[in-house]
């Protein structure tokens, strides 16, 4: 999911603005709760099939069957996340997407269970009592099937998420090679990028993003307190920005040299940039060289 830097001015602050800044908070009390949640409500309907057909059981059994899958789900959604982000589902390449998810998916399984037994076995012996798994092929293939069920709603949740971001937050794109005739502007080194936010599609002006920076599959244009994902790598888009106006000042930032308001150097050799919107970032001193031809050109 794309990140959101707030190093921002004193502008005030929309409620997206107030959300992305947090988002990460967010992200993982989202998945705390829905995985909570859930082992929750099946505990509680467990626990009331088992008195109707079961009397044998006791109340806290379903509870540690229940809430020790969940645990170990909730444990697994980074897992599941860094897998999807290094293997995104690609839908033109999709029997090799398919292929690899399978057997992320068969992965994610095993480790379930297998964290979801040792739980039980804890938790039962804590009990003074022994958890039995029961026959470990047949016991397999069922959980697979209910966990295939769990990784497939944990992407789908992620998609429709990013999917809601971006149309909320827009998308910049580099403006492309037109199907006939000439391009109006150089499209190597783009004057503009065209933005897509809720449907609707404007211009933002090369010289007017203040700086990028680098966000998991993407890079975010910061422009006028918003920051615009961009699906690119910060090596190809700074290829394709001007170097009299674009400095690379770190591996993950790159400045708008007019938008620069002061550097402080740090005891470190790095230093510390101070930008007209209010933003600071770092500059490593691999870069401070650079940055001082820069400047004083």
């Amino acid at each position: 999911m794309p990140a959101y830097n707030a190093r921002m001015s004193d502008r005030p602050a929309s409620p997206l603005d107030r959300y992305l800044a947090h988002r990460r908070r967010y992200e993982i009390g989202f998945w705390f709760a829905y995985w909570l949640m859930h082992a929750s409500l099946n505990s509680i309907d467990v626990v009331l099939a088992l008195h109707r057909s079961s009397p044998s059981f006791e109340d806290w059994e379903p509870v540690v069957w229940e809430f020790s899958s969940c645990l170990m789900l909730l444990a697994l959604v980074p897992a599941v996340l860094l897998y999807e982000r290094r293997f995104p589902l690609r839908w033109q390449h999709w029997r090799r997407s398919a292929a690899l998810h399978l057997a992320g998916s068969l992965a994610f399984s095993l480790s379930h269970v297998a964290g979801m037994v040792g739980l039980r076995a804890l938790a039962y012996a804590a009990m003074n009592s022994r958890y039995d798994f029961g026959d470990w092929p047949r016991e397999l293939l069922y959980e697979y099937l209910k966990d295939v069920r769990s990784y497939v709603y944990m992407l789908a949740i992620l998609y429709a998420y990013r999917l809601l971001l971006l149309r909320l937050q827009g998308e910049a794109r580099l403006l492309a090679e037109p199907e006939e005739g000439a391009p109006v502007e150089p499209i190597e080194r783009p004057e503009r990028f065209l933005v897509r936010k809720l449907g609707k599609d404007f211009l933002v002006a090369a010289r007017d993003v203040e700086w990028l920076e680098a966000a998991e599959n993407y890079v975010n244009l910061h422009v006028r307190g918003h920051a615009y994902p961009l699906r690119s790598t910060m090596s190809a888009i700074e290829q394709r920005l001007d170097p009299e106006r674009f400095l690379r000042v770190h591996r993950r930032y790159i400045v708008n040299l007019d938008q620069i308001a002061h550097i402080e150097p740090l005891d470190t050799g790095d230093a510390r940039l101070l930008l007209k919107d209010g933003a600071k970032l770092p500059c490593s001193r691999t870069y401070r060289a650079a940055l001082k031809t820069a400047v004083v050109r």
